[in-house]
């Protein structure tokens, strides 16, 4: 009995000395989005510009706030000095502090330019924002697709060599009983060997897929994926896809807010041919010992000037000059991503078009192989079909599996680049704030 105690508590030490199994996180597609947003490092940049872009504004906001000072001087000395008519001329100790407030503003009002010019850069990184973001999803649901691509492979792979070993046992059976040749055989065994090779590169690139979502999508640890239903792309028109692009792509967006702040710099720059007006109030109080002295007093006061810069060596003229070119860069720019876009939906919309029309042709192709294979394998056993018959009937199985793998993924694929390019793409995408 005491052995059998020692037993049982040396099991139990033992289990809990194992360290715990790695529990696998499933993850689903949009959950990899979320997981994806929160940890890229590009993202982060992006989502800090935004930030920058919001400081820039307090600071423009800031330059239209008057600015308060306060001052404070003491002067003490050992005693108090007259001159040689018994007048104080030095007192012992002199106190003077106050407040003073000072604005300086262009009579053309270039401080509020920036203002607005301020705003719509924040406008311009939120859309800068969401093009990384975009570029950067579709990047994970590439790796997402590719795992998923790479995990059938494995599954066909896995298939093939078990279909191959049936047949490389049917041929060894025949060889017993003299139905077929020693040549059939080492043909079934070369034929093994093969599927055994594509099983260890289907594994290899399962490997390497699952490491590059891994690193893509900044996940940790192990983790298992939950296939997303099959979708059905619509068919809307080109025309109206390219609308969508030209209203939505955050690219665009973007450089269309560039146009508006570099027609804002023309302005602010413009502003520099109008004077400055300043203003200051002070309030003071000043206080001297002994009591006495005429300049213990309180005051305040105000002032107001107007500074015309007169000549500033053809400044102003180059600083309006560039302002205008780069507004005129702004626009042309603007103008040669728009007709990229067009392009780039052109492209996505044909190439979903062209993969919509295979998928059909290659699941009746995967089909018909599925039944020729069954049939072939038959009618080998029956010894009314060659070795070369089953080998070309497998090959074909195996081969029309693969394109309808391929063709399935990639529709889907095609799908989420057509919403990229007309800028839909993070309709979908439950994704976390600007902020």
């Amino acid at each position: 009995m005491k052995t059998v105690r020692t037993t049982a508590y040396l099991l139990l030490l033992l289990l809990w000395a194992c360290p715990r199994a790695a529990v696998a996180v499933e993850y689903s597609l949009p959950d990899l989005y979320r997981v994806a947003l929160e940890r890229s490092e590009k993202v982060g940049i992006a989502r800090e510009n935004v930030t920058f872009a919001r400081l820039e504004k307090n600071r423009a906001v800031a330059m239209l706030l008057p600015k308060l000072t306060a001052f404070g001087t003491r002067q003490q000395y050992t005693d108090d000095r007259y001159n040689d008519l018994d007048i104080l001329i030095q007192p012992k100790k002199t106190d003077v502090w106050g407040v003073r407030a000072d604005q300086t503003l262009s009579l053309s009002l270039r401080e509020f330019t920036a203002l607005s010019e301020a705003r719509n850069d924040i406008t311009r990184a939120g859309h800068d924002l969401d093009a990384v973001r975009e570029t950067y999803l579709l990047q994970v649901a590439r790796s997402y697709y590719g795992v998923l691509m790479a995990t059938k492979g494995l599954d066909i792979a896995n298939s093939n060599l078990e279909r191959v070993s049936k047949y490389r046992e049917a041929a060894s059976s025949r060889l017993k009983v003299g139905e077929i040749t020693k040549t059939v055989l080492l043909r079934a065994e070369s034929e093994l060997s093969g599927a055994r090779s594509d099983l260890v590169r289907a594994q290899n690139a399962l490997a390497l897929a699952r490491s590059s979502l891994a690193r893509v999508a900044g996940i940790e640890g192990e983790y298992t994926l939950r296939e997303e239903p099959f979708r059905a792309a619509g068919e809307a028109p080109l025309t109206e896809l390219k609308s969508t692009a030209y209203a939505s792509r955050p690219e665009l967006r973007s450089l269309e807010e560039q146009v508006r702040i570099a027609g804002q710099e023309v302005t602010y720059a413009r502003g520099a041919y109008w004077p400055n007006l300043s203003m200051a109030g002070v309030y003071q109080n000043s206080d001297q010992a002994p009591e006495t002295m005429t300049f213990n007093d309180r005051s305040v006061y105000g002032a107001l000037s107007l500074n015309f810069p007169f000549f500033e060596g053809g400044l102003r003229v180059a600083e309006v000059q560039q302002a205008k070119t780069r507004e005129r860069q702004a626009k042309l720019q603007y103008e040669d991503a728009r007709k990229s876009v067009g392009m780039e939906v052109e492209s996505a919309y044909l190439d979903l078009a062209t993969r919509r029309g295979q998928l059909k042709f290659l699941e009746d192709q995967a089909a018909f192989a599925r039944d020729n294979y069954r049939g072939v394998s038959r009618q080998f056993e029956l010894g009314l079909a060659s070795s070369i018959d089953v080998i070309d009937a497998n090959d074909l199985l195996v081969s029309s599996e693969r394109q309808l793998a391929e063709a399935l993924y990639s529709y889907q694929l095609s799908i989420l680049s057509l919403e990229q390019a007309t800028g839909t793409f993070m309709k979908g995408v439950d994704a976390p704030s600007k902020t």
